[in-house]
């Protein structure tokens, strides 16, 4: 399957939503529409939606100067949350109700002139009367937390960073396999709060932690959610590190670094693509 829907990723791809989508600016809604899809372009693991240009109060318009066309040969296979400014097939960019590049419309006749808008541009989303945070939510996304009890070690550069029989088990499509350890199980001393943060779509906005000696290998190598969304509320708290980024030991045997999105850049463009994980 991993194999197939990579092969897939390669091309853009929609799905219709059902919901109704709101998006505001300065407490002023500016889009709003019962008639969007989500969209994928070409490589990208995270979606966008796509609304008619007349959901949007005040219209779009072209932006002027058109940005170049990036190099897609010089692009790792997959891109994660990278930007809204790389767009990786033809169409134009333009001007959202003001927003400057703040949307763009593909050359597919498929998605019928809708224009993919930049989640970031805009201070708040809601999908019906929920509010969204992070970006699109992806339909086909599913994550489930299993309570452990295989010995899960963790360490970067020689530095053990926990060591726990009690972790639990995040599984998200298409991402590896996600270990948190209780507080009490990781080397909390050898680890400083990082200015990093990040927001997930599904678990929230986490916080995250670096090794104290300032190695850049141990930069932002953990993270956490302190008050987590609903399905990541059975890892409040708990600690998480990068299994692309770790040495990973589970009941005495060495895991393989998985390649993702999060790799480093030179790790996604020599790995194998049968071994990338879609994010």
């Amino acid at each position: 399957m991993k194999h197939h829907l990579g092969l897939a990723s390669r091309e853009l791809r929609y799905e219709p939503t059902a919901l109704r989508l709101r998006a505001d600016v300065n407490g002023e809604t500016i889009v709003d529409t019962a008639d969007a899809l989500i969209v994928w372009e070409p490589r990208r693991i995270v979606p966008v939606y796509a609304v008619p240009s007349d959901a949007v109060a005040g219209g779009i318009r072209e932006t002027e100067p058109q940005p170049d066309a990036p190099d897609l040969d010089s692009l790792p296979p997959a891109l994660g949350p990278t930007g809204f400014a790389l767009h990786t097939c033809p169409g134009r960019v333009v001007d959202v109700g003001g927003l400057p590049a703040a949307g763009f419309v593909p050359d597919d006749s498929d998605l019928g002139g809708r224009v993919l808008l930049d989640f970031d541009a805009f201070e708040a989303w809601r999908a019906e009367d929920d509010e969204l945070v992070g970006h699109a939510h992806d339909p086909f996304k599913r994550i489930e937390v299993w309570n452990s009890g295989r010995r899960v070690q963790v360490s970067v550069g020689g530095v053990l960073l926990g060591d726990s029989h009690r972790p639990r088990m995040l599984l998200e499509t298409h991402l590896p396999t996600r270990w948190y350890l209780p507080r009490e199980d990781v080397s909390i001393d050898v680890l400083a709060p990082s200015d990093h943060r990040s927001t997930c779509a599904y678990k929230g906005h986490a916080s995250y932690f670096s090794v104290a000696d300032g190695s850049d290998e141990g930069r932002d190598i953990g993270w956490t959610y302190a008050d987590p969304l609903h399905a990541a509320e059975p890892v409040r708290d708990m600690i998480c590190f990068w299994a692309e980024r770790t040495d990973l030991v589970i009941d005495g045997v060495a895991q393989e670094r998985p390649i993702t999105p999060w790799s480093r850049p030179e790790e996604q463009l020599a790995a194998d693509p049968d071994r990338l994980e879609l994010g």
